[in-house]
């Protein structure tokens, strides 16, 4: 499959779609645990613990820039993405892993809708939103494209939280795949 990144005007054009994602409960689409560096792991079930955050993910030993002592940001621990956001600049469902976040959920997770320290209920987990912001990095801009990242960067693209945001688990739990997401 070839995919040619898009542009400004094409991801612009999906902005109507995005801001049309159900806002008090949505769908768990997809999740992803990554295993290792670079790995990416499509499960159907995954266990949430609030000392790891995904089990079998590696932030629990990722070093972070935002700690003083370089430890993995405990407000950090699950990042989540819109799928509507994914669907537009991965293009392609099969590429919706590469972003590098662990949950995707057809959900409004702007920030008008989705404050900090909103408490969000999926599966038999909550988890919660917190202040540290989401932005993409220089393995975003290869897989999706210098306009993808100014876009999900963007004022617009940071108010809708395009890039997705950080979440941090407050009861752990089970999640699966068609999961409602429901705001508590």
């Amino acid at each position: 499959m070839t995919i040619t990144h898009l542009t400004r005007v094409e991801l612009e054009a999906g902005l109507d779609g995005i801001r049309q994602a159900p806002e008090d409960a949505g769908v768990l689409e997809l999740i992803v645990r990554r295993p290792s560096v670079g790995a990416r792991e499509v499960v159907d079930v995954a266990e949430l613990d609030a000392a790891e955050g995904m089990k079998g993910d590696t932030w629990h030993i990722r070093a972070s820039s935002r700690t003083p002592d370089g430890s993995p940001h405990p407000d950090m621990q699950l990042n989540v993405m819109s799928a509507r956001a994914a669907a537009l600049v991965a293009q392609a469902r099969e590429r919706w892993p590469l972003a590098g976040d662990q949950l995707f959920v057809d959900m409004d997770l702007s920030e008008q809708n989705l404050p900090p320290w909103t408490k969000l209920a999926l599966g038999t987990a909550i988890v919660e939103v917190t202040d540290q912001p989401h932005t993409g990095c220089a393995k975003f801009v290869e897989r999706f494209g210098v306009e993808a990242m100014k876009f999900v960067n963007s004022p617009v693209g940071r108010a809708l939280r395009l890039r997705g945001l950080n979440a941090r688990v407050v009861q752990p739990g089970t999640v699966r795949t068609g999961d409602v997401v429901r705001k508590l």
